[in-house]
């Protein structure tokens, strides 16, 4: 699909996986609208691509300020791809692992799993339905596409780890409404896509130590290459199937052949 004379959503595009996406859109001609809450970064990306995309604040638990950022993106140009890469904030009180039931023998409370499952699933639904709705009102470009939504999964959502009742919920949730989508919107000639990454190198595990460190301790679980995925390898993932038509219903497993 050219997205060159369109419109590209990134939520999270101030992160890790994002701003790759971002960045992979952008060449593709697109202007994006960044979303997330890190300001400073995302007035900074918008800044440095310099093509008429923008940053939006966006909190993907708000559906108002979902509704905000699409609507952004489809004012500067009909909305063509939309990737859902964002995060979210931590459990209320959450301190580590979320075992359903600690060492201690205490259960993990359900606000904690309803908060995850919120965050990476519910709000992940919310951004793909208000996407294709503005999808829908596009011309059909010559290959007879709207448009293409791509959300992100995890290997968790097929092999969960201790501590990840939630998350991996939450991840297998994207597996499982991927093909669903897909067909739901088949009609209206709008795709629907995921991407389940392994290790990668993101700001999450920069915060807690330094590159190499990080490097050391997980690069050795993934089999080849032997070192945590690049951001920007899942930013052309996704620039890949924007373009590729015939990527559709189905999560692709990025991850070195990792496997737990």
């Amino acid at each position: 699909m050219d997205i060159s004379n369109g419109s590209a959503l990134v939520t999270g595009g101030a992160g890790g996986f994002g701003s790759a996406t971002v960045r992979r859109l952008a060449e593709m001609g697109a202007k994006v609208v960044i979303a997330d809450v890190a300001d400073e970064r995302g007035e900074a990306l918008a800044k440095e691509l310099g093509n008429g995309s923008i940053y939006v604040h966006t909190d993907i638990m708000d559906e108002n300020s979902i509704a905000k950022a699409v609507q952004a993106a489809a004012n500067l140009a009909p909305l063509r791809a939309a990737v859902v890469v964002h995060g979210g904030p931590p459990a209320p009180g959450a301190t580590g692992p979320a075992r359903t039931v600690n060492r201690e023998g205490q259960r993990l409370p359900l606000a904690n799993f309803i908060h995850t499952v919120n965050v990476y699933l519910v709000s992940a639904f919310a951004v793909t339905s208000q996407a294709a709705e503005a999808m829908a009102k596009n011309e059909p470009l010559d290959s007879n596409q709207r448009g293409v939504i791509v959300n992100t999964a995890s290997i968790a959502g097929f092999e969960g780890q201790p501590g990840q009742a939630g998350y991996s919920a939450a991840k297998g949730g994207i597996i499982g409404m991927t093909l669903t989508i897909a067909r739901d919107l088949a009609p209206l000639g709008i795709r629907a896509m995921a991407i389940a990454p392994g290790t990668f190198l993101t700001y999450a595990y920069l915060t807690r130590a330094t590159r190499e460190e990080v490097q050391a301790k997980w690069g050795p679980t993934v089999p080849n290459p032997r070192r945590m995925g690049d951001p920007d390898e899942y930013g052309l993932l996704a620039a890949q199937i924007v373009r590729n038509d015939f990527l559709n219903g189905t999560t692709i497993r990025l991850d070195g052949a990792q496997r737990f």
